[in-house]
C-alpha cells in the first residue's frame, strides 16, 4: 500500500479526486474550494486590529484553516514517513538546459542550487524567492484568489472571471518559463 502512497498518481485518478472536492464542498457545507484566502483568515484571528479588510467574522471560516492545516500535515506525513527514495525523474532534455544555467542538484522537489537558504543570499535566489513571491500574491489578491480557487472551484462553476484569471495564469506562465525565467537563470 505504501509503494502505491509513494509514486505519482495518474491523472485518472488524482485529477478526479481534486475535482470531486467542488461538489464535496459545495454539499457538505456550501464552502468554496481556494487557498489563498487563508492568510487573511489567519490575519484577522492571530491580529486583531481596526483594519476594515481584517474585521469579519473569521471563525465562519475555520474550516478553511483546518483544510490548510490539513495540507500542511499531509506533506509533513509523506515527506517523512512516505519518502520515495528514487532521484527526481525529469525529462533528459530539461536536465541539459539546467546543467546549462548550472542547476544540476535536483534530488528533492525542488532544485536546492536555486531554492535554498544559501542562494537566498544570491541576486538570482532573491529574484526567484522574495520577488517572485511578493508578486505571486500580490497577482493572487489582484485576480480575487488563487489558481485553485479559481481554475477548479470557479471554472466548475462557470464563473467567467475565472475563465479570465485562469487564462491569465496560464499566459503569464508560459511568459514566465519561456521568456523571463531564463534570464534570470543566467545570473
Amino acid at each position: 500500500m505504501t509503494e502505491f502512497l509513494k509514486q505519482p498518481w495518474p491523472w485518472y485518478i488524482a485529477g478526479p479526486l481534486i475535482g470531486l472536492t467542488v461538489p464535496a464542498l459545495l454539499i457538505l457545507g456550501n464552502k468554496s474550494f481556494g487557498i489563498s484566502s487563508s492568510l487573511r483568515h489567519i490575519c484577522a484571528s492571530c491580529f486583531p486590529a481596526n483594519i476594515p479588510f481584517f474585521t469579519y467574522d473569521w471563525k465562519k471560516e475555520v474550516w478553511n484553516l483546518v483544510f490548510v492545516f490539513g495540507i500542511f500535515l499531509g506533506g509533513a506525513i509523506a515527506i517523512n514517513f512516505l519518502p520515495n527514495p528514487n532521484p527526481i525523474d525529469i525529462n533528459p532534455k530539461l536536465a541539459s538546459e539546467l546543467a546549462g544555467y548550472g542547476i544540476t542538484n535536483y534530488d528533492h522537489l525542488v532544485p536546492t542550487d536555486v531554492m535554498s537558504w544559501a542562494s537566498l543570499l544570491t541576486l538570482r535566489g532573491f529574484l526567484l524567492m522574495v520577488i517572485g513571491g511578493f508578486l505571486v500574491g500580490f497577482g493572487t489578491r489582484y485576480a480575487g484568489g488563487c489558481t485553485s480557487g479559481h481554475a477548479i472551484m470557479g471554472l466548475s462553476n462557470l464563473q467567467w472571471p475565472s475563465l479570465i484569471a485562469t487564462m491569465s495564469f496560464m499566459v503569464g506562465g508560459l511568459i514566465m518559463a519561456n521568456l523571463i525565467l531564463p534570464h534570470i537563470l543566467s545570473l
